[in-house]
């Protein structure tokens, strides 16, 4: 036993020593990273020089060797560097390696050493830059190591339709600051709204309940009319339910007879406020309504009365389907942050949550069925094979204990968070990706292969399956994956698709809320995908009717249809599911797929990117009779930079986007309110000539509109806010509202000037009422202040802003403004000192600072 005890501390010591011996001497937090875009159009080619420094901030020297560094970008990259001390080569996706090679020098505390390397693309925002650093040292292949700061520097591009504070101002300059008084002060805008004069005062002796005998329908709503109103009252209510004196103050929700799904109306007199309405839903919007009329201060802290105007509404919305997308995916949310999100959504009349939980770089809900797409496909760290967990993506980092790469929503979570919603009348609809964007996915059952292979049980392994070990298929995404797509000739794949839809359906009915549909998504399948799988040869040699790669869309979407159909529900999707392949004058076009037309499916269309071909696909669909949601990338995508300017954070493939996009959407004929292109420039309207114009049956098949937030730039709940807010307002009018005047005026100058008029009126209302409101409401929100227009004229610097109500500070002493720089009032003359602007809200928020290009 004796001889035993001694081989065994043996044992440990050399374990320790082996452990101390591989681990790094130098910590790679000391290494702070620095990106800078020196310039584009480099050798004149559409291409942007960069350069990375990399600064040593501790006590150890960074050796010339023994490591590599990785990292995450975007745009593709040059393997060979310009200064030539290291080799930059592309791994999977978005991750990058960085070697260096025989020139590079060693750096000793307190130096830097430049790489500088060639992207594929010019630089147009910080999004276009390198992020999430880390160091993985030879001797442990398998572990990543994050480095210290990361800073990014100003860069000044020149490119064409740059947005300049002068800019701005123009684009303000007409922006007038409106009377609250003469504000609507309910929005989204009703059906019909009047102010009838005099106000009334909501205090602790209002009465809450029901007018008339209602069987308990509106039992929850009263419930919320009544916590609705305690929130922003000091004082606690003392009048009971129950009472019917006639001499107290009233907050009654009646059922009548004769109101749409979600109609209502609100009448505010001196002695109540009155909410009638056939279904709870309508009673919520109604509460809504209310709350929204309460002066936007009293949820600053609650007070002992608060005095509201007496008031007749009618209302009801434009479109059933009101709907807000929340990538998680590729950069996870907190179930806090979707509480916060539900709760504005619910407060502007949005009804539908389409959380996309799944993702390549992601699979963020708990399926208990399948433990493998949490335990590997929900977490994020330094990885080649994806074995364990997947790789850093986005700017997540080599360490798994990250917010924003590794975390997924327990089976609990998910119910609950359904219960949430279900409250706030919105509807959660779960999207699972598939075929592709399916990595997480995938690498999840191929830990779940390898585990059950090595415990001897093969034919339990192969169960779940989605990727076929002998696929030689060659393919890249246009997100750069090799390997991130669903193997849809292997019927283990459909198992997977069946239990997934159990497990899901499973959580709704414990929930006790509805569940109508699931979304598989269906986008962005590469091309050559599939070609070479054993699986896909063996389909096609025993079904006549697969021809091809591209036969397998059908079978696929025809088979998951029928798993959906089982438990009760329709299928959705992202457009591509209901298109077809075919070929039109010798070239590649998708029209309505006729097959699943009866089918009934919901099609979610993105694509209607200016220039590039499918402007029309929303309304192809709907004329050929799919039930469709317009999702377009123009005005709708959230995600997207405001404009065109380098510390504007966001993609813009698609479009750039601020709040005056889907303010000025007009779902039954965006063609008309396509005014400029993906770069602001003014829109060649030629692009329209030979497109489908949206027909009186197409109309009857669009069934709302649905705003996005896709998650690879979302790397904080403040970023969620900051690119959700304001813009959803403008999307929750469009949404609600009925068409404007302006949007169905033929005459051009005069649709113009009607746009205009209600443009000044948006901003005013959302400036004096709904911004300041959100500075406070549920804690406050994020929302994006917009930085102030500024033009030098006459030797003086004038200023002003998009939304009327916000103040603006400014300073002459070269630092930037904060709450207690000088306000703004009029113009500011100066001679040689640097002059800077910034907006700021009641809570002293503030914008980014604008500073005048001075010739």
């Amino acid at each position: 036993m004796r001889y035993f005890c001694v081989l065994l501390i043996m044992a440990l010591c050399l374990n320790h020593a082996a452990r101390a011996a591989n681990e790094p001497k130098f910590n790679a937090h000391d290494l702070s990273i620095t990106w800078e875009a020196l310039q584009n159009d480099y050798q004149n080619k559409p291409q942007s020089l960069n350069a990375i420094t990399i600064t040593n901030n501790g006590k150890n020297v960074l050796p010339v060797s023994g490591w590599k560094m990785y990292f995450n970008s975007a745009r593709l990259i040059t393997e060979q560097t310009v200064t030539g001390n290291a080799m930059i080569k592309f791994v999977n996706g978005d991750l990058f390696s960085l070697t260096p090679t025989a020139t590079f020098t060693e750096i000793r505390p307190g130096q830097s050493v430049r790489i500088e390397f060639i992207a594929e693309d010019p630089v147009i925002t910080v999004t276009d830059g390198p992020e999430g650093f880390y160091i993985v040292w030879d001797n442990q292949p398998d572990k990543g190591y994050n480095t210290g700061a990361f800073t990014i520097k100003p860069f000044k591009p020149n490119y064409k339709g740059l947005i300049t504070p002068a800019i701005i101002y123009d684009q303000n300059k007409n922006i007038t600051n409106m009377p609250e008084q003469q504000l609507t002060k309910i929005f989204p805008t009703p059906v019909s709204y009047e102010e009838t004069g005099g106000s009334f005062t909501i205090d602790k002796s209002i009465l809450v309940g029901s007018g008339v005998i209602d069987d308990g329908v509106f039992n929850k709503e009263i419930s919320l009319l009544k916590s609705s109103i305690q929130s922003v009252i000091s004082d606690k209510l003392v009048v009971p339910e129950s009472s019917k004196s006639k001499n107290l103050k009233a907050a009654q929700i009646n059922f009548v007879k004769g109101y749409g799904a979600e109609g209502y109306s609100l009448k505010v007199t001196n002695y109540g406020i009155f909410i009638s309405t056939s279904t709870p839903a309508g009673a919520f919007y109604g509460i809504q309504s209310l709350k929204i009329l309460i002066p936007p201060a009293a949820f600053a802290h609650p007070q002992k009365e608060i005095q509201i105007p007496c008031v007749e509404v009618k209302d009801e919305p434009r479109f059933g389907y009101r709907a807000f997308m929340l990538d998680v995916g590729r950069n996870f949310q907190p179930k806090k942050e979707i509480f916060r999100v539900l709760d504005v959504l619910a407060l502007y009349k949005i009804n539908v949550f389409h959380f996309h939980l799944t993702e390549d770089e992601g699979w963020r809900l708990e399926i208990p069925s399948l433990p493998e797409l949490t335990a590997v496909g929900a977490k994020r760290g330094h990885t080649l094979d994806s074995k364990h967990f997947l790789p850093a993506s986005h700017g997540s980092g080599g360490e798994l204990d990250n917010k924003t790469g590794t975390g997924f929503y327990t089976r609990a979570d998910y119910i609950e968070i359904l219960k949430y919603a279900d409250k706030l009348h919105i509807l959660v609809i779960p999207e699972i990706e598939a075929p592709g964007h399916a990595r997480a996915a995938i690498k999840s059952m191929n830990a779940r292969y390898d585990r059950l292979i090595a415990e001897g049980k093969k034919a339990k392994a192969e169960k779940y399956l989605l990727y076929a070990p002998n696929d030689k298929s060659e393919y890249s995404t246009a997100q750069y994956w090799t390997d991130n797509v669903i193997d849809v000739s292997l019927p283990s794949a459909y198992n997977f698709v069946e239990t997934v839809i159990g497990d899901i359906v499973s959580m709704y009915k414990e929930a006790g809320v509805p569940l109508k549909t699931i979304n598989f998504g269906g986008d962005e399948v590469p091309a050559h995908v599939w070609e070479k799988s054993p699986a896909y040869l063996a389909i096609k040699a025993t079904h006549p009717e697969i021809k091809n790669t591209g036969d397998l869309w059908y079978y696929f979407y025809g088979r998951v249809n029928q798993l959906v159909k089982a438990k009760g529900l329709y299928l959705s999707g992202w457009e591509e599911m209901a298109l077809r392949k075919t070929v039109l004058d010798g070239n590649p076009v998708y029209v309505p797929n006729p097959d699943f037309m009866p089918e009934h499916l919901q099609a979610e269309v993105w694509n209607n990117t200016l220039g590039g071909g499918n402007e029309d696909l929303a309304y192809k669909l709907a004329n050929a009779g799919y039930k469709t949601v317009l999702t377009c990338v123009t005005n709708m995508y959230f995600d997207m930079a405001h404009y065109k300017s380098f510390d504007e954070p966001g993609y813009y493939w698609g479009a750039f986007s601020d709040i005056d996009k889907p303010f000025s959407f007009i779902p039954f004929d965006y063609f008309k309110n396509s005014k400029v292109d993906r770069d602001g420039l003014p829109l060649n309207r030629n692009i329209f000539i030979g497109k489908q114009r949206l027909t009186d049956y197409g109309k009857s098949n669009i069934l709302g509109l649905q705003s996005a937030v896709w998650g690879e730039n979302i790397k904080s709940t403040e970023r969620l806010e900051y690119m959700l807010l304001p813009r959803v307002f403008g999307f929750a009018e469009r949404a609600w509202s009925s068409d404007p005047a302006w949007a169905t005026e033929k005459s051009e100058m005069k649709s113009d000037s009607l746009y205009e008029k209600d443009w000044v009126t948006f901003l005013n209302v959302l400036g004096k009422r709904e911004l300041p409101r959100l500075s406070y409401y549920n804690g406050g929100y994020n929302y994006r202040i917009p930085k102030p227009g500024v033009t030098l004229q006459d030797g003086k610097y004038k200023a002003n802003i998009q939304f009327p109500g916000l103040i603006i500070r400014y300073t002459t002493n070269g630092k930037d403004p904060d709450t207690k720089s000088n306000l703004y009032n009029d113009a500011v003359t100066i001679d040689k000192s640097t002059v800077k602007f910034r907006a700021f809200d009641t809570k002293g928020r503030g914008s980014s600072v604008s500073e005048p290009v001075t010739p």
